[in-house]
């Protein structure tokens, strides 16, 4: 009788633990496969959406600056030889070697004008862009005004989507988001309409309290901003939101800087680092379940051959007895 008939024939008496044992072993490979597989996807899909909300990249004009003082004394600085960005550089930024880890190019054009006599900065955006890059921003419920709280009828949202600012919210080209601030400081609510250098802008919507800079500007329509600012064809900066998965974010970095000599390409760094330590965590997380479970089927095969040896002991004494060599009984038993 050979080695394999005596294994075999084993199997056939206890069917129950050659089952039981099957199954296990199934079970965990296929916990293992299906986690590492989901993990991989979630990795992928979780990076994609983390790198969309907001921007990880910023592109502005390079100038050179001169610092001023006297008997140590800051008298500010100068700047000088200030090259602007325009629309052709946006086509220069989607030609770099990693444009595929692309998702969003916001451009943005920026400037100072008087509302209701009174200064606040405008803000031309592409708002298409705009939103898909900040999706953090929602309508405003009420706004502070002359000590009373002064209620949006336009924005008495009832549910969690009809709360955010989209594009369909912005159905003119002269329709603008403000700041929560600015719309409290220039006394202004959506529906409002005031008067911009001779251009006539309505209020689509307020933006709900955020505690960043977006709270005190005024967003609207880029082509009109660079009109009403006499910057035709100027870019202030450019904001890009790209995939640091595949790619790190520096090597995009350079890349823009050798196509754009004339701007100054800065990486957020704590935005990508905060990014790339949430998928770590959660890659660990996934790795930290793999390894329970690979270490819980090592344990049930263990116990399971344990059990298996002690069961047999008396007939692995005969074995011996009868000539088998002590690697024929472990090739009979696993």
């Amino acid at each position: 009788m050979r080695l394999y008939d005596i294994a075999l024939n084993n199997l056939k008496r206890r069917k129950g633990k050659m089952i039981f044992l099957t199954v296990g072993l199934i079970i965990g490979i296929t916990t293992i496969v299906t986690l590492l597989s989901i993990t991989s996807r979630m990795s992928e899909d979780l990076g994609k959406k983390l790198d969309e909300y907001g921007a990880n990249i910023v592109v502005m004009p390079k100038s050179e600056g001169l610092s001023l003082s006297y008997g140590g004394i800051s008298l500010g600085g100068v700047a000088f030889d200030t090259k602007d960005l325009n629309a052709d550089d946006l086509e220069k930024i989607k030609s770099i070697k990693n444009s595929r880890n692309i998702s969003i190019l916001a451009p943005e054009v920026i400037g100072v004008a008087e509302v209701n006599e009174k200064p606040v900065m405008l803000v031309g955006v592409d708002f298409e862009k705009e939103l898909r890059l900040k999706k953090w921003w929602k309508k405003a419920q009420s706004v502070m005004m002359h000590g009373e709280v002064h209620s949006m009828e336009n924005n008495m949202a009832k549910t969690q989507e009809e709360q955010n600012i989209v594009l369909s919210d912005l159905k003119k080209k002269n329709d603008v988001v403000i700041g929560y601030e600015a719309a409290k400081r220039l006394e202004l609510k959506a529906g409002d309409e005031f008067i911009v250098n001779g251009s006539s802008l309505r209020i689509a919507a307020v933006l709900g309290e955020i505690g960043s800079q977006d709270d005190n500007l005024i967003f609207l329509d880029l082509l009109l901003s660079q009109k009403i600012l006499k910057k035709e064809g100027k870019l202030s900066m450019v904001e890009v939101s790209a995939y640091c998965k595949d790619c790190p974010v520096e090597d995009i970095v350079s890349q823009i800087s050798a196509k754009l000599p004339h701007a100054k390409v800065t990486a957020l760094k704590q935005v990508v680092q905060g990014r790339m330590e949430t998928l770590s965590q959660f890659k660990s997380f996934a790795i930290g379940i793999s390894i329970v479970v690979i270490f819980i089927g090592s344990l049930m095969v263990f116990v399971t051959m344990m059990s298996s040896v002690n069961e047999r002991t008396r007939e692995i004494g005969i074995f011996r007895a009868i000539g088998y060599r002590q690697s024929h009984i472990m090739k009979i038993i696993l």
